[in-house]
């Protein structure tokens, strides 16, 4: 029987993927890959693989903020 912890991850990361397809936006598109990434994490630290896991945390957050910059800095490109 798969436990509770697995069952969340599997939702998370279906729903995120599942809406990031769907959505237009690209700041949408990254709001809903940051709800992906919880369910992979846990999928990680469930299947044993903390250095992974801690590099994910560490990462998508600095990935995140690089690339709504990125995008910030587009539109105003864009407007000018």
């Amino acid at each position: 029987m798969m436990d509770i912890l697995t069952l969340m991850a599997a939702f998370l990361i279906l729903v995120g993927g599942i809406a990031a397809l769907i959505s237009k936006s690209a700041f949408n598109k990254l709001i809903l890959l940051g709800v992906l990434t919880p369910g992979a994490v846990m999928l990680f630290v469930k299947d044993g693989f903390l250095d992974a896991a801690i590099a994910v945390s560490l990462l998508m957050p600095v990935g995140t903020l690089f690339v709504l910059f990125l995008l910030g800095k587009k539109k105003e490109v864009i407007h000018d």
